[in-house]
């Protein structure tokens, strides 16, 4: 399913988690890197308009679902594909590379969360090493020479998966570049999910997620900066619907 964003297009390439983690085993075991993204309504209305973001999801080969709206997008475009929450993927990743014997590095938020994230994680993870652990300061500039020192780091860390959580679009910007410099790691940009798995940002109930009402959980923590992100996603849905349709009646 492809998505048009301003003068461009992006498409879903992986359609669910299974595949997603066969791939990634793939690579891993092989040692080629890879760039990981997950897909939600906040980041088509940022493609729209930053071209920055836009090149740098086009350095990404898999790209998954992150968001019920894409889903549902993608239903309607006719070529079905399932929910995967980069936020629910740290453990899973991290899983795979423990069984390839391929470290992990994770670039956080902060040091702190990074920290406690990767031991809860190697704690819970029979062999995972978890290699490298660093949080750029703010604010922080992909393309500029921190970047390039952590890049450096990376590469002399040896880990063969990398976790950025610095958030969108700068995580996906630092993984196409990374893809260049680093070309035997695999990058999974992953929001939030190091900080959910430090504790310290709080994931939905389960019903809640199961009722595919996270976005209204997550909007009435945090009214003041999602409430307008979520607003302008909103916006742009009825355009993306229109196109599925149109997609769908041309295949």
């Amino acid at each position: 399913m492809q998505f048009q964003v301003g003068t461009g297009r992006v498409a879903l390439t992986v359609p669910d988690v299974e595949s997603l983690l066969a791939i990634i085993g793939e690579r891993l075991q092989e040692g080629r890197g890879f760039a990981l993204a997950t897909m939600n309504v906040d980041h088509l209305e940022k493609l729209r308009s930053d071209d920055r973001f836009r090149r740098a999801y086009a350095g990404h080969d898999l790209i998954v679902a992150d968001g019920n709206p894409i889903v549902w997008l993608a239903k309607l475009g006719g070529a079905p594909v399932s929910l995967v929450p980069g936020s629910d993927l740290v453990a899973a990743l991290c899983t795979v590379a423990a069984g390839k014997d391929r470290s992990v590095a994770i670039i956080a938020g902060t040091e702190e969360s990074g920290r406690i994230a990767a031991d809860r994680l190697m704690a819970k993870i029979p062999g995972l090493r978890v290699v490298l652990v660093a949080a750029p300061g703010f604010p922080f500039d992909p393309e500029g020479p921190e970047a390039d020192a952590l890049l450096d780091r990376l590469a002399a860390s040896g880990a063969g998966l990398c976790l950025l959580a610095v958030g969108a679009p700068r995580q996906e910007i630092l993984a196409a570049r990374g893809r260049r410099h680093c070309p035997d790691v695999g990058f999974a940009s992953v929001g939030a999910g190091i900080d959910f798995i430090a504790g310290r940002q709080k994931r939905a109930p389960g019903l809640v997620r199961a009722a595919r009402m996270e976005w209204l959980w997550r909007a009435s923590l945090s009214p003041m900066r999602l409430g307008p992100r979520y607003l302008r996603g909103a916006m742009i849905l009825p355009g993306h619907a229109l196109r599925a349709l149109a997609h769908r009646r041309r295949r």
